[in-house]
């Protein structure tokens, strides 16, 4: 059975994606002034009001409408879109004269910009335990 066995499950949604960014109940809560039981309670919340909706989505690095619109099957096909896409561009059979390879970039750039997530979250995790 899909964690998003209702498809308009708010509050499964964000924590789907509160986990694909790598983050706590507690560094959410952190970053929404609240504690950790309440970022429970929302997460097993089916709907949400609206600016309480915003200031999460703004938490999460995400818009409201991401959140609104968010399935496992989105992500899934995003993914393959962007696979397809990469496999049929002419990055896949041309080489421009490049040096490098431009996906490895892409590759790397993600990277660094997961790191600068974990980092994001150990900072308010830091701040979690020094209060």
């Amino acid at each position: 059975m899909s964690t998003l066995s209702k498809p308009n499950h708010i509050g499964r949604k964000i924590s789907r994606i509160r986990e694909l960014r790598d983050m706590k109940q507690e560094a959410l809560a952190q970053a929404l002034g609240t504690n950790q039981q309440t970022i429970s309670a929302i997460e097993n919340s089916e709907t949400i009001e609206d600016g309480k909706l915003a200031e999460i989505a703004k938490a999460l690095g995400v818009t409201v409408e991401a959140i609104k619109n968010f399935s496992e099957e989105n992500m899934i096909n995003f993914f393959n879109t962007f696979n397809e896409a990469v496999n049929n561009s002419h990055f896949a059979s041309t080489n421009y004269n490049c040096t490098f390879n431009p996906l490895d970039k892409v590759v790397e750039l993600y990277e660094r910009l997961v790191q600068a997530e974990k980092e994001k979250v150990e900072y308010l995790e830091k701040i979690i335990k020094g209060k």
